[in-house]
């Protein structure tokens, strides 16, 4: 049904407030870079309109550092949309200081927590291969 797929991962050792607050954000940057994926808004029978939800499902699995890592290696190697959310972001209150952070990190080995993918069916379950679904 669907050309593209997006996948969420989130570290495993982090709270669950954590987590659910790096998807949220990584949701919201996946809405941005792919805008066609967003429906129509919703309106009730009542006539209250509501906003847009994506059309297209989107999966959250979870992995170690290392598995973050390796997902990003091989969206990097086939050009996939990648939204990545390292842990000094936890440390900062704007989005300025988030890409000021970000931008530190050493670019071979980022201090992943979460990273949504968003491409080719095909090349997203090769960058996460081997991960579990989140529970």
């Amino acid at each position: 049904m669907f050309d593209t797929k997006i996948a969420f991962i989130v570290r495993d050792d982090l709270p669950t407030w954590q987590r659910l607050n790096v998807v949220a954000f990584l949701a919201t940057g996946i809405a941005t870079a792919a805008p066609e994926i967003m429906g129509e808004p919703y309106v009730d029978a009542a006539g209250h309109h509501y906003g847009k939800l994506s059309g297209q499902p989107m999966l959250i699995f979870e992995a170690d550092l290392a598995g973050l890592q390796k997902a990003r290696r091989v969206g990097l190697e086939r050009e996939l949309t990648m939204l990545p959310y390292v842990f000094a972001m936890f440390t900062t209150y704007h989005d300025e200081a988030n890409r000021e952070v970000f931008r530190a990190e050493d670019a071979d080995g980022m201090n992943l927590v979460g990273l949504a993918v968003r491409g080719p069916k095909k090349a997203v379950d090769k960058a996460i291969k081997g991960l579990a679904l989140h529970k």
